[in-house]
């Protein structure tokens, strides 16, 4: 009688479904094709299904190294027409389930893949409860401030460089009309010169 009914339990566990929306292992998915991709939005069928569990199974043998997962160690179920579903996944062989934070943390170190398999993004793939990791903020390879002071030392040396342009031009400038000045001089002196030996030989021509 004791292993009658410890068989009937032993059956009743195998055929109970591994993947169950309240199963403490599963985790649900959610995407938005068509508002992602508008009028380019592709149909969501087995083929996509395939390629989706195939992305979780290489996520899955990058988090658990020495273990080659399988797609169908991807197991899915719930599946719906506006396209969500759950999905567990399987030791290979073994048909134990990976525990939730195995699983959430593969997900979350691959979300790019997944996001550029379906064109998709965090928003549009959406993997219910696993956060996509926050990017790094942005850090340049120089410093603020040294970009800063460079470009404050660049208008110093600029300014310096302009006023001595300045000052020199204004030296050239001083000297041309010096010279124009003493140039003109010069000819009012022999203009002067010239017009009095002029009158000198008109006297005599008179004379």
């Amino acid at each position: 009688m004791l292993k009658t009914v410890v068989l009937l339990c032993v059956l009743s566990a195998v055929a109970e479904p591994l993947c169950r929306p309240d199963a403490s292992v599963s985790n649900k998915v959610r995407l938005s094709i068509k508002t992602a991709l508008g009028d380019e939005a592709y149909a969501w069928d087995d083929n996509e299904m395939f390629y989706f569990r195939a992305t979780v199974a290489y996520a899955m043998r990058r988090q658990i190294m020495g273990q080659i997962f399988e797609v169908s160690d991807i197991l899915v179920c719930n599946e719906t027409a506006r396209v969500s579903f759950w999905f567990v996944v399987t030791r290979p062989n073994t048909g134990v389930l990976v525990g939730k934070e195995h699983v959430n943390e593969a997900v979350r170190k691959h979300r790019d893949r997944f996001n550029n398999a379906f064109m998709l993004t965090d928003d549009t793939l959406e993997f219910i409860d696993i956060p996509p990791i926050l990017t790094a903020p942005f850090e340049p390879d120089t410093p603020p401030w040294l970009i800063v002071f460079g470009v404050v030392m660049g208008v110093v040396f600029a300014g310096i460089i302009f006023l001595i342009g300045s000052s020199v031009v204004q030296t050239k400038r001083k000297k041309k009309q010096k010279t124009v000045g003493v140039n003109e001089e010069s000819n009012a002196v022999n203009e002067g010169a010239y017009n009095m030996s002029f009158s000198d030989d008109e006297q005599f021509t008179r004379i």
